[in-house]
């Protein structure tokens, strides 16, 4: 059953493999003389090596400029992440140095407070000190 479908693929090869039969038939075929003959092979084969040639050039540029063109972007990139990376490091010391001083800050405000309740202890300790000498004294 697959013998019988239409082969795309077989029907292109087949179609260059005709043209290439005709024309070598009708170059073959042709009232030249040998001379003759051989200057249109040397003409065609010269034509071929001059398009190859001019295609390698093509290739080669296209190759020059994609190569140049990766290595900018890759630069380019390279210099964004680095800018990113810096900027972010710059920002997380000054959020860290906000912080540390807010904690700072904040103990010294509890030790201030801290300070303050013990001095008061210390004076209400001497008050019923003072109360209890005096109470003492008076009975």
């Amino acid at each position: 059953m697959a013998d019988n479908q239409f082969n795309s693929k077989d029907f292109i090869l087949g179609t260059f493999i005709g043209a290439a039969v005709g024309a070598l038939t009708a170059l073959l075929m042709t009232p030249k003389t040998g001379k003759e003959f051989r200057d249109d092979i040397n003409t065609g084969a010269n034509q071929v090596k001059k398009k190859a040639y001019d295609w390698k050039e093509v290739a080669q540029e296209k190759g020059t400029n994609w190569k140049d063109k990766a290595y900018t972007t890759g630069s380019d990139l390279k210099k964004k992440a680095m800018e990113s990376t810096s900027q972010v490091t710059k920002t997380a010391a000054e959020k860290t140095k906000d912080v540390t001083q807010g904690v700072q800050s904040k103990l010294k405000e509890k030790r201030k407070k801290e300070d303050e309740a013990l001095e008061k202890a210390e004076d209400v300790a001497e008050a019923m000190e003072e109360a209890a000498e005096e109470l003492e004294k008076k009975n």
